[in-house]
């Protein structure tokens, strides 16, 4: 099996004809906030697993009961909602918003908020 230079190979996609897509991303500051809740939860065993998709549109978090779950949580970052207060949102499971808006501390409250605990 061939070893790539990762530097190369990213030199090569970039100066080809076809432009590299831009795609968005949490940067260390929102990590930081996220990892803060996400370890507070982990400890108290509600949460076991999370997953980060950074796409072009919009960038997600989402946090998982076990790891072949449906996520329980999504924080998602939309920066072209940003006029609309919508920069960052709170969804559920089944896809209903439960917190939007511009600051992600607020908004990531809503989760610490809750009563989450295990049933069953």
């Amino acid at each position: 099996m061939p070893v790539i230079n990762l530097v190369e190979y990213r030199k090569k996609k970039t100066s080809g004809s076809q432009p590299s897509l831009a795609v968005v991303s949490f940067d260390r500051a929102e990590l930081r906030v996220i990892m803060s809740l996400y370890g507070r939860m982990v400890a108290s065993g509600i949460w076991r697993d999370y997953g980060i998709s950074h796409l072009r549109d919009f960038a997600v978090f989402s946090v998982f009961r076990r790891t072949a779950d449906f996520p329980l949580y999504r924080i998602e970052k939309h920066p072209d909602q940003k006029s609309k207060k919508s920069l960052y949102m709170v969804k559920a499971m089944d896809g209903q918003v439960l917190k939007r808006g511009n600051e992600l501390k607020r908004v990531v409250g809503v989760l610490d908020k809750r009563n989450l605990k295990l049933v069953g």
